[in-house]
């Protein structure tokens, strides 16, 4: 679209590109509608009459008997039959379903009649027999007879020539009328085709807004002004999506290894000896791992794309945080594990507006993370504290902690399912994550620091109530 006849010329193509294809839509479909109700050869009443006269035998007691064969057919599409003499014009064979108000006598204009037309309401067909004529008759609305009208033959030898030239008329009245009606908009389409096109590239776009078209050249400035912001938020966005699935593939692949079935049965079962049982038991906290693992991978997609809800409140953060190091404590840890309360007795409400679940899924996270990287046991050190500005929380342990250069890329490296460079390099796990989320969806921070005990301490600081 480099100038107004090119963009004319394509305008005109697909108005008559469309035009075409719903004139061809619409008769293909006419078709296979014509085709799906049209009865097929075999099944043609006028061929199943015609069967049926020459089916209709002789019986010994000077009767008439239909083959089972042509019976089932006839009992199939819902037909009765009757045979008319052809000297008498009376009904001298009937099959058992002829409707109690078919007449057993006939005049020959009554033949004449139900030979092209209906009897009683009922579509009837005929066939020939050597003792007279077969009349089958069939189900109410299921066949339609055209009787009456009468077509001239040229007419309808010269029907698809006048279907066409209605067509072609008509296709070339909706063009003069489209033509006319946008006209005067055409002048100005040209530099929004451009702009449009320069849009479609990516490029930011400024048009004059002038014309006819004002509102609509304004539309499409800002339109470009907000695709610009887009463009680098959707570009995080799928880099992000991508990396959770490198994220996903890396953080269960180890704990995946290890699932087998029935390992709770396994690790209880007196019938094997204490090293097997073991095996099982490590089996079930590796199942436990990949379990929260997906839980933690769910939650840090949601919260990426704002998906989870933020139920914020009035709550007190030392109750909140107090409640959490209970929870551990009232569960079995392993052995080597211990947790501390180290918050100022006298401190016992620091109100802050904060969504309960998620801040104690926060604190969670920090002390199943000491957990998770201090096999040797260690023991974690859980505090509050506040400045009446800011409410502060503090979770560290005694444990082997990290180097100077790890914690400089867990500050300042952004995660994998975060960044856009290195996707299969995993850095830190999606505890650290989730908690840095939270926090930030609290609107506030999260500092890793070496502790004061030896070894690893995470502050998380949010803000006070007043």
């Amino acid at each position: 679209m480099k100038s107004l006849p090119k963009l004319i010329q394509r305008f005109l193509g697909i108005f008559l590109l469309s035009s075409v294809l719903i004139v061809f839509i619409n008769m293909t479909t006419f078709v296979l509608l014509v085709a799906k109700h049209v009865p097929h050869r075999e099944a043609s009443p006028y061929r199943i009459a015609s069967e049926t006269g020459e089916a209709l035998q002789s019986s010994p007691d000077g009767g008439y008997v239909l083959p089972e064969q042509m019976s089932a057919k006839l009992t199939a599409v819902g037909a009765w039959a009757i045979l008319i003499d052809h000297q008498t014009f009376n009904v001298i064979w009937k099959t058992k379903n002829v409707p109690a108000s078919i007449p057993n006598h006939y005049a020959l204009s009554d033949i004449a009649d139900l030979s092209l037309g209906y009897l009683d309401g009922y579509p009837t067909y005929t066939g020939k027999h050597d003792a007279g004529i077969v009349i089958l008759g069939f189900p109410h609305n299921s066949f339609w007879k055209h009787t009456q009208p009468s077509w001239s033959y040229r007419f309808l030898s010269h029907v698809p020539q006048m279907v066409l030239s209605m067509l072609c008329v008509n296709l070339l009245l909706i063009l003069g009328i489209y033509v006319i009606a946008n006209i005067t908009l055409l002048k100005s389409v040209n530099p929004i085709a451009r702009g449009i096109q320069r849009l479609s590239d990516g490029a930011r776009v400024h048009l004059p807004e002038t014309g006819a078209l004002a509102e609509l050249s304004a539309r499409i400035n800002s339109a470009s002004d907000i695709l610009q912001k887009q463009k680098e938020q959707l570009r995080k966005k799928e880099m992000a999506r991508a990396n959770w699935i490198a994220g996903v593939s890396h953080d269960i692949r180890t704990p995946l290894s290890m699932v087998m079935g029935y390992a709770d049965q396994l690790e209880h079962s007196l019938s094997l000896p204490e090293e097997a049982r073991k095996k099982a038991a490590m089996i079930m906290r590796q199942s436990e791992r990949m379990k929260h693992l997906i839980n933690d991978l769910n939650l840090a997609s949601k919260l990426e794309y704002n998906m989870q809800p933020i139920r914020k409140q009035k709550e007190n953060v030392v109750a909140v945080v107090r409640q959490v190091v209970v929870d551990f404590m009232n569960t079995d840890m392993q052995d080597g594990f211990s947790i501390q309360w180290e918050t100022d007795e006298k401190l016992t409400v620091c109100n802050s507006n904060v969504d309960r679940n998620l801040l104690k899924r926060a604190v969670s996270n920090l002390i199943q993370n000491s957990i998770t990287h201090n096999k040797n046991g260690c023991t974690i050190y859980t505090s509050v504290s506040t400045d009446h500005t800011n409410c502060t929380i503090c979770v560290e342990d005694n444990g082997t902690g990290v180097s100077d250069e790890a914690m400089e890329t867990l500050n300042h490296t952004p995660h994998y399912m975060l960044c856009d460079t290195s996707t299969t390099e995993q850095r830190h796990g999606l505890g650290l994550l989730i908690v840095e989320q939270i926090i930030d969806a609290h609107n506030g921070s999260v500092s890793i620091n070496k502790g004061k005990h030896g070894g690893f301490a995470v502050t998380l600081t949010i803000a006070c109530l007043s």
